[in-house]
């Protein structure tokens, strides 16, 4: 125990020393917030499509051609990245993660663990 002093009174602290993270509990953590973040991303793209899509079928049906295959083509883009991105992230966030723990697990092994102090 180590004794510390927050607001004039007697606080003790027990040190603890993380040696090794799990290498598969980290990659699914890591995967997991990887899938939301890239679902998030995927929305926001789709939306974007969306709106310029939108603006690529107005242009279009005020032109004299009337085409309306950039609506198409940036809906499609839309719809691929919405499914896409939360599955690319979270396969790299997987693999970071576990490669993360991996590089800690053996770095603390020759240096040691990160020190954290609980109250």
């Amino acid at each position: 125990m180590v004794e510390g002093n927050i607001n004039n009174s007697q606080v003790q602290f027990e040190k603890k020393e993380l040696k090794k993270i799990g290498v598969f509990s980290l990659a699914k953590i890591s995967g997991l917030a990887g899938v939301i973040f890239g679902l998030i991303a995927g929305i926001m793209f789709f939306i974007f499509a969306s709106l310029i899509g939108s603006l690529a079928t107005i242009a279009s049906a005020s032109s004299e051609t009337g085409s309306i295959v950039p609506a198409g083509i940036f809906m499609g883009g839309g719809v691929f990245m919405l499914i896409s991105m939360p599955i690319f992230y979270g396969l790299i966030c997987f693999i970071g993660g576990a490669l993360s723990a991996f590089i800690y697990n053996l770095v603390a092994g020759w240096i040691g663990g990160v020190e954290f102090n609980f109250i």
